[in-house]
């Protein structure tokens, strides 16, 4: 597979997902998927200067977008893990760097 199929097949998976969650308006919808298409393209941190550098949208747009939209990222990924897992238990994995202050220091010194 070529990288542009490969990057084809990771879009219309988000899309299907995306549209299965929730029911969004179309500009979350352009501005999400083409969110999508840089997470797999920058390496490394991400941050919304690098979205408005390398997206179809400025910084400002990216930053309105995550700071005033709700989105059910747990719905979400649910979607697209229950298409390629097929067992009754699955496991979700949560990055620490995510978790708030007050929680790693509580749970950290248990």
């Amino acid at each position: 597979m070529t990288k542009e199929t490969l990057l084809m097949q990771y879009q219309s998976e988000c899309l299907s997902a995306l549209k299965s969650v929730a029911n969004i308006h179309k500009p979350f919808e352009k501005a999400f998927m083409d969110t999508m298409k840089l997470f797999m393209a920058i390496p490394d941190r991400i941050n919304f200067l690098q979205l408005g550098r390398y997206g179809c949208f400025s910084e400002q747009t990216y930053r309105n977008l995550f700071e005033h939209e709700t989105f059910d990222w747990f719905a979400f990924n649910g979607s697209i893990i229950s298409k390629h897992l097929t067992g009754k238990r699955k496991a979700i994995a949560i990055w620490k760097s995510w978790a708030s202050v007050s929680l790693t220091s509580t749970t950290m010194n248990a």
